[in-house]
């Protein structure tokens, strides 16, 4: 069900959830042109296409789809072939319809050699199949003798609007011989809905037809109309069958009614609604937050027992919010199946397109936000990373390359990865472009996984040519800067010969999240828990030092720390007995000196304003309960920092030894 007060948006809401339909089948197809349920579906997103585009009043979009949907039939009928080049003209053929849709009176003229290409592509193939031709039987299901419709409309319909003349045109170019208008149920004239429907048709058809026809007639009008087949002339089937035929017909109802059932218990809110019930929600946290703070200064129990309450009802509101928001990236990976498909095809490389995790949950935000680094990401595994068919034959590999797609929760992230089975990064070239664009010098000493992340760097590229897609050095550094917006990070690894694979970790969502609150001085701050590994003493010995060899010995694994006083020029006296809160980012890990640990809370996320967002420290703030201001460590950002004090410290001991 669509909430929405404008027709022709619910039309084109419903349109582009068709589209996408009709594109996933398409290329499913295209591995599979023997399975007939795909292109039964893809025939029902045509055939609801063109009744809704009609009712609606997008008559552009309803002829192109009924010449297109007659194309398709003898595909149906097996009387042509599903074939890559179909495929291709269809996809062409979608594209245009989401034209259509999208801006009406714009595009009509495109059409016309887009269905010419298409009727010439399946008159091609009308061989292919091995149905008879229409005329020499009668379809599977039909009554040799003909039959009687008898159907009645939904009371709502029109006031939804279908149009009954439309269902009943379909069913004269179906052969019917006969249309009967049934008016035993109209009511009084003063009783009169104006928007009812109070009329029924009967009709007749004096040849053979398929049941299967007439379902596609009422396609999207089933739910709660009447609609009976009467054959003219009985059939003298034995009993057996006349009881299977009975029991299948009920099993088809029932699959039918459970459909409906399905359908009617999903509901489409506009996503500015979510997001303005997240707004609610974070407000009320706040509110029940300093309620909460209050209440604990005093000594109402009355009170207490009725903030207790409220903070199980705001948890469990705030979860059941958030649970609304998060979509299945499955929404996002089927898009990028498309692109695979064009540009396989632009580049004339063979790729397997693999995708797994689908049905791991994200916040619809993130989702929004991943579409373009994504894009750029399979886009470069396409382009630099696969070789040609040519180059992976001599390299031992099959002609095919293959690019994977894959989501996973960890914790209280999701890791995405896009891994293909290409040459790999090659860490010389990119260390000589480094230095070539001044980012290295000849002596600096880096890893490899330093190294990769120059790829990054805007303007950098080691592409021996700029082609269509790739090459100009433009995009992977807007995919860095739209990851670490998301409060996520991005990390690539590379075998040689064997492939590369870029990893995004991402938060689950941007609205509320669990915080351990920290203070140092007299500010408080906000740490992600998803980061927080564990809490130590800072030992007695390291307290003192201001300076020096800042490490600790975590079960035998050095972990460098950092002083958040230092680091914020704190002036306020130091705490007596100060605590590490150990953090991680991926496989780094790193200490935060603190004066307090306070303890958890719901963090609401309020963005920092465009003055400070240039400052790498803070990812956000919140408002406390009390009603002061926290701000939001950036883990990410706090741990490379880290990892470059090690560096530079290991780097100073190194030159003291020499």
């Amino acid at each position: 069900m669509t909430l929405s007060s404008d027709p022709a948006e619910t039309f084109r809401q419903e349109a582009r959830d068709l589209l996408d339909t009709l594109e996933q089948t398409l290329l499913d197809l295209e591995q599979d042109p023997g399975d007939g349920a795909l292109v039964d579906a893809s025939f029902r997103a045509l055939h609801t296409l063109k009744g809704s585009g009609a009712m609606f009043g997008y008559d552009e979009v309803a002829g192109f789809v009924h010449e297109f949907e007659t194309a398709f039939d003898r595909v149906r009928k097996g009387r042509a072939a599903i074939s890559p080049g179909l495929v291709v003209i269809a996809l062409a053929a979608k594209d245009h319809i989401a034209d259509l849709v999208g801006e009406p009176g714009q595009h009509a003229a495109k059409g016309a050699p887009i269905l010419e290409a298409l009727r010439n592509t399946v008159d091609t193939g009308r061989n292919a199949g091995s149905a008879a031709p229409a005329g020499t039987a009668p379809a599977a299901g039909a009554p040799a003798g003909g039959v009687r419709v008898r159907f009645r409309l939904p009371s709502d319909a029109i006031a939804f609007g279908t149009d009954p003349l439309l269902l009943l045109d379909e069913m004269r170019e179906l052969g019917a011989d006969r249309v009967v208008g049934l008016t035993d149920r109209l009511p009084p004239l003063d009783e009169m809905d104006p928007s009812g429907t109070y009329l029924g048709w009967e009709v007749t058809f004096e040849a053979g037809f398929s049941a299967e026809q007439i379902d596609d007639v009422f396609l999207f009008v089933r739910d709660g109309m009447e609609l009976t087949l009467e054959p003219l002339q009985p059939p003298q089937a034995p009993k057996d069958a006349s009881e299977a035929a009975a029991s299948a017909d009920t099993a088809r109802r029932g699959r039918d009614a459970e459909g409906r059932a399905a359908a009617a218990s999903s509901l489409r809110v506009p996503a500015e609604r979510l997001d303005e019930l997240m707004d609610r929600v974070g407000e009320l946290v706040i509110a029940q937050s300093r309620l909460a703070q209050i209440a604990s200064a005093g000594d109402d129990l009355n009170l207490k027992a009725v903030v207790e309450e409220l903070e199980r009802l705001s948890s469990g509101l705030r979860d059941t919010t958030m649970g609304i928001r998060m979509v299945p990236i499955g929404t996002l990976f089927s898009r990028f199946r498309r692109l695979v498909h064009d540009l396989s095809g632009e580049l004339g490389k063979e790729i397997d397109f693999v995708t797994s995790g689908e049905e791991t949950e994200l916040d619809k935000t993130m989702i929004e936000r991943l579409a373009d680094p994504l894009v750029h990401l399979i886009r470069n595994a396409i382009d630099h990373g696969v070789e040609g068919p040519e180059a992976r034959g001599h390299a031992g590999k099959p002609a095919r390359g293959r690019v994977r797609l894959s989501a996973a929760h960890t914790g209280a992230e999701v890791a995405i990865s896009i891994a293909d089975d290409g040459a790999g990064l090659d860490p010389a070239r990119i260390r000589a472009k480094a230095e070539q664009n001044g980012l290295l010098t000849p002596d600096q000493k880096v890893t490899d996984q330093e190294l990769y992340q120059f790829v990054f760097h805007p303007g950098f590229s080691t592409a021996s040519q700029v082609t269509s897609i790739s090459g100009r050095g433009v995009g992977m550094d807007v995919v860095k800067r739209t990851i670490e917006g998301l409060r996520g990070t991005i990390d690539l690894t590379s075998t040689p010969g064997q492939g590369t694979v870029a990893t995004l970790r991402l938060p689950l969502t941007l609205a509320i999240i669990e915080s351990m609150l920290v203070q140092v001085g007299a500010g408080r701050y906000a740490i992600p828990l998803s980061a927080v590994e564990e809490c130590v003493e800072l030992p007695a010995a390291q307290e003192g030092r201001a300076t020096g060899r800042n490490f600790l010995n975590i079960r035998g694994r050095l972990v460098p720390f950092l002083r958040l006083r230092e680091l914020f020029k704190t002036q306020a006296e130091r705490a007596e007995h100060q605590k590490v809160v150990i953090v991680s980012a991926g496989e780094a890990r790193v200490g935060l000196v603190v004066d307090q640990i306070i303890g958890n809370s719901q963090t609401v996320i309020k963005s920092l304003s465009k003055l400070h967002a240039d400052v790498e420290t803070f990812s956000g703030a919140t408002i406390l309960g009390d009603g002061t201001v926290a701000m939001i460590l950036d883990v990410s950002a706090l741990v490379g920092f880290g990892q470059a004090y090690e560096s530079r410290l290991r780097g100073e001991q190194l030159g003291r030894v020499a």
